[in-house]
Order: structure tokens, then C-alpha cells, then sequence
């Protein structure tokens, strides 16, 4: 099977000119589900982790998946406002303006060996503030997981080059 067809792409959403990928079509099929699930667990085999991390909302599902297979916990990292306990948060730069992720403070523990997990790598802004803020509170960022990475867009060299091994299932070239 190939996971790459199992991915829709949506012309000129959310504007004009960009290609969206769309992991919903993955998700909703069993087969391929499983297969990514399995192929983002793969490169653990022998590691220790004691928690995944996974970055609002996508990555919540495919971070549970992976949690309940480790048998390990699983932290949401959300959008500011979003966690009803005391948080701490690290804001990133968007194309206009500045967003904010949070997690809750206890969160981790110190020395947590972690993996981070989301849909897609893009220009990486979103990973890059989720790896600082789970850094902060104590964390060691073991692997970053996505299914998709557009890498004309840096997000995943990006990462690289903050010392992080990067793990990707699908690339869409040139978008």
C-alpha cells in the first residue's frame, strides 16, 4: 500500500496557489491508519520514551494511536487558552502575526524522553515552538514524527538543524 495515495490534496485551500494535504482520507481508512501508525512506531524499536507529544489536532490522534501502542502517556500540545490547568507556553511567528502552544506544567517530568508527533512539516514554526516549550519544561525530544513533510518548505531541515532527528512517511516535493 502506499500511504501517499491515501492522501487527498485539496487545490488552492486554504488560498490560491497551495496544494492542501489532507491526512482525513488516511484516517478514515483502516488499512492505511494502521500502516502509518505502525511505520511512525517503527523507528522507536529499542528506544525509551515515556510520553508522546502531539500537536493540536491532528497530531492528537495519530500521538494517542502511538501512545496507547508504546503503552506510554500522551501530552496535548494546544493552541493558547486552550488547557484548563496552569500552562506554560512558547509563542512562534506566523506569515501575519504570532501564535502560542501550551502545555500544562506538569506535563513532564525532567529527563522525559519524548516524541513529538503531528500531521505534517511544513515551514516547521509550530514544531520548532512545540520542541523549545517541551524542552523548557524538562523534556528530551527523542524523535519528531509526521506523516507528511513538504520539504521545499525547511520545516523539517529546520528541525535538523536544531540537533533533531526527523521522521517522515510521505514527501510531496516541489509544494
Amino acid at each position: 500500500m502506499d500511504l501517499k495515495t491515501a492522501v487527498r490534496t485539496i487545490p488552492d485551500y486554504p488560498k490560491p496557489g497551495v496544494m492542501f494535504r489532507d491526512i482525513t482520507t488516511l484516517l478514515a481508512d483502516a488499512r492505511a491508519f494502521r500502516r502509518a501508525i505502525d511505520e511512525l512506531v517503527q523507528p522507536l524499536a529499542g528506544e525509551k520514551i515515556d510520553k508522546v507529544a502531539g500537536i493540536e489536532a491532528r497530531g492528537f490522534i495519530l500521538g494517542g494511536a502511538i501512545a496507547h501502542q508504546l503503552s506510554v502517556g500522551f501530552i496535548p500540545i494546544r493552541k493558547k487558552g486552550k488547557l484548563p490547568y496552569e500552562t506554560i507556553g512558547e509563542s512562534y511567528a506566523l506569515e501575519y502575526g504570532v501564535d502560542e502552544v501550551e502545555i500544562h506544567v506538569d506535563a513532564i517530568g525532567k529527563g522525559d524522553r519524548v516524541l513529538l508527533v503531528d500531521d505534517l512539516i511544513a515551514t516547521g514554526g509550530t514544531a520548532t515552538a512545540s520542541i523549545k516549550l517541551l524542552e523548557r519544561a524538562g523534556a528530551e525530544i527523542v524523535l519528531c514524527s509526521f506523516v507528511v513533510d513538504l520539504p521545499d518548505l525547511g520545516g523539517a531541515a529546520k528541525l535538523r538543524g536544531m540537533g533533531k532527528q526527523v521522521v517522515s512517511l510521505i514527501a510531496f516535493e516541489g509544494e
